[in-house]
């Protein structure tokens, strides 16, 4: 790069021979020591050399990067904190950087991915150890050295970052690259730390393995707000490399490893022992498996879906939208082609004489990529386009259905990059002579691709006669895999790794579904967590055992015992929200469990003696009513911010935006409400072709992308809507 008119011919003693680049807080120069030897000279901004605090700051830092071995970085040999214009000099690495080859030559090979991942780790270490932080971590500052991967420009980043100053509304002054800031940098600057560079670490990796960020948007603006809300897009991603790359974009900093745990992850496969962490606040609903019935194989509403960490069905209902007319819209505000559009998803068993088909509405709808996949009775899992709601596949439950049953109802477990984890159960009725036909099930969990519904991977997870299938413990979707009951009297749990459904560890659950109590697997904010209640001597809940699960190992991190049958509503500002399931019971209280230091604590609530559904979406409780009413409570407090008649009948689970709640019934009748106050703002009626005869089950919650919304009702159907025209 040439060197202009106004730079300068030395710094600090060193000849400039060449200007190698530029960026908000400096410019960079090829500079030559007496000696010969080339250097990386930084020279600072002129604004910035006008801030006296600026100055302290980096001087501090000068001194902390000198103690920086230098094997995995570019080590600084000269630096003058005092200059009219700061300086650094570290030593120049002649080589290309990261960003640079992967535009030229296309995405790395996954050996040279591997070797990236653990010399970028061990840098990270040298850096923290020496009480750095880089908080710019992206291709652009990672060289690609013959003899490894080298960091550069951490002294500088660390130093301008501190600076007493707002880094998002400073106008110039954005501290970082927003394709691969970490969450806390946008939302918390003040409070960045080393974990951020281990989501850096996460976002370059995806760069590399596939050309693109894993937060790329339109404009930086959407961009930051996808790294602090949505979820990242790992499509491409070498399976081998998936779970260290999800485990370092984990959105909460407490919730990373470390890069001794990363390098550790890297040699053995799996993590050593950790302390428990706090997760960050869903971006989408919070909301809960309701409690399994004493009949066989009720599939749970697909809820547990919001815990899927890597996939984002709680992108859903993410601030990305941006309705209410009141704000310009992205230019992808909509999807690409998109119109109104209601489908009715096909009869997977129309053909099969021995099959009772579909009864019911979906239990649960996703988006992936560019797909709305929903699950509900006897159907495992349907894709539609988002844009005009082509019904491209459908599957069914049960491939070879029975004559002495139905099958079940499907519901998704989560999402993964492309793809969705779904339940199966396959029954075949067994001949004994003069009796009654037995049903003999074989349950699975799959991995289905969204793109063709075929099946990545299946696992079976029980196979017995009339028993009570794993649904009815749930599942869990977690970076490793899915984590779900297991075995042929569903008495344990297990984890199925991600890549290909194998099992990787397995324990007896304390007790399984009986009258002696019950243990249900839940999700949080992408966390597992075993929640188990123990009967007294009548029969009733005595007390209520809640453990946050090691995915690693499957063992508890902790546990905490409350009173009561409670069940676990979700996570809202570091602590987990559990509540008496208001079909059995009118809740008087919700229990607080602060994830820092595990105290429980309880709140009261006045809840509605006929509340038909409790959903926490976003740090706030909202229960429901037969009738249509809806309350909005704090869970902190307990008290009840608003209540509202949202004219819609048997209302079920909500959709949330930055600005308003989405309430459906069972015949697609939709309202949307003012999120501060309750008033309803718009709404729609119900649908002629809504056939809810069959079940009385509740719908699947509204899923809403950018400005599409998009309604299930009545019998295996979607409706979308642009919610700017509510």
């Amino acid at each position: 790069m040439a060197l202009r008119d106004s730079d300068p011919a030395e710094v600090g003693g060193y000849r400039i021979e060449d200007r190698l680049g530029s960026g908000g807080m400096g410019v960079v120069y090829l500079a030559r020591s007496a000696s010969g030897r080339r250097l990386a000279v930084k020279v600072v901004h002129g604004q910035y050399a006008d801030d006296d605090e600026f100055r302290i700051r980096f001087r501090r830092e000068v001194a902390a990067a000198r103690q920086v071995s230098g094997a995995f970085t570019a080590p600084v040999v000269d630096a003058d904190a005092d200059a009219p214009r700061p300086w650094m000099a570290t030593l120049y690495i002649p080589a290309e950087d990261l960003g640079t080859h992967v535009r030229r030559h296309g995405p790395l090979p996954p050996d040279r991915l591997r070797g990236l991942a653990a010399g970028l780790a061990e840098a990270l270490r040298d850096i923290h150890r020496a009480g750095v932080v880089h908080r710019d971590l992206k291709p652009a500052n990672v060289m690609l050295a013959d003899d490894g991967p080298r960091v550069i420009d951490f002294g500088v980043s660390r130093a301008a970052e501190s600076a007493a100053m707002d880094a998002l509304t400073q106008t110039g002054r954005v501290m970082g690259t927003p394709p691969f800031m970490s969450p806390e940098q946008f939302a918390a600057p003040h409070e960045v730390g080393p974990a951020t560079d281990i989501f850096s670490l996460g976002a370059v990796l995806v760069y590399a393995a596939t050309r693109r960020g894993p937060f790329d948007s339109a404009s930086p603006w959407e961009t930051a707000t996808r790294v602090v809300e949505g979820h990242a897009d790992l499509d491409g991603v070498p399976d081998e490399l998936l779970p260290f790359v999800r485990l370092c974009l984990e959105r909460h900093p407490k919730s990373r490893p470390t890069p001794d745990e990363l390098l550790r992850l890297l040699r053995d496969g799996r993590l050593p022992d950790r302390d428990p962490a706090p997760e960050a606040d869903a971006a989408g609903p919070e909301t809960r498996p309701e409690p399994p019935r004493r009949r066989r194989r009720r599939w749970w509403p697909a809820v547990v879906a919001a815990t899927a960490v890597l996939a984002g069905a709680a992108a859903t209902t993410t601030v990305l939208a941006r309705d209410g007319g009141s704000a310009p819209h992205a230019p992808h505000a909509l999807p690409a082609g998109w119109h109104t559009w209601h489908r009715q998803a096909a009869d997977p068993t129309a053909e099969d004489p021995n099959a009772m088909g579909p009864n019911g509405p979906f239990h649960s709808c996703v988006t992936s990529r560019q797909a709305l996949v929903c699950a509900g009775d006897g159907i495992m899992a349907t894709r539609f386009d988002l844009a005009d709601g082509r019904n491209a596949w459908t599957r069914p439950m049960d491939p070879t259905p029975a004559q002495t049953t139905s099958s079940g109802g499907g519901t998704i477990i989560g999402t993964r990059p492309g793809g969705v984890y779904v339940f199966g159960a396959d029954d075949r009725d067994l001949r004994t002579g003069e009796r009654e036909p037995e049903t003999r099930t074989r349950y699975t969990v799959q991995s289905l691709d969204t793109a063709t519904g075929k099946a990545v991977w299946t696992t079976v997870v029980a196979d017995n006669v009339d028993g009570v299938g794993p649904d009815s413990s749930g599942a869990v979707a977690t970076p490793a895999g899915v984590i779900t009951a297991y075995g042929d009297a569903s008495d344990s749990y297990a984890l199925l790794d991600a890549a290909h459904g194998r099992l990787r560890w397995h324990h007896r659950l304390p007790y399984g579904m009986s009258d002696d109590g019950d243990c249900l697997l839940s999700g949080a904010a992408g966390q597992a967590y075993l929640v188990c209640h123990t009967p007294d001597a009548t029969g009733d809940t005595h007390h209520t055992t809640v453990a946050q699960l090691d995915p690693a190992t499957g063992q508890a991190r902790w546990t905490r015992t409350i009173k009561g049958g409670v069940y676990l509503f979700g996570q809202a500002r570091g602590r987990l929200v559990l509540g008496a399931d208001p079909f059995l019971e009118r809740p008087s209280g919700l229990a607080l469990i602060d994830l820092s230091s595990h105290v429980v604590t309880t709140v009261r609530l006045n809840a509605p003696k006929a509340a038909t559904g409790a959903y926490l979406v976003r740090g706030t409780l909202y229960l429901t009513l037969g009738s249509g009413s809806v309350r909005a409570v704090d869970p902190d407090t307990g008290r009840q911010l608003w209540q509202s008649n949202s004219t819609v009948e048997q209302p079920g689970p909500p959709a949330v935006s930055a600005t308003r709640l989405y309430l459906a019934s069972p015949t697609g009748r939709l309202a949307a409400l003012d999120l501060r106050t309750g008033r309803v703002t718009g709404t729609l009626p119900g649908r002629d072709d809504s056939d809810t005869t069959g079940s009385s089950d509740s719908p699947a919650p509204p899923v809403l992308s950018g400005d599409a919304l998009y309604v299930p009702y009545g019998m295996r159907s979607v409706y979308s809507v642009d919610v700017r025209n509510l």
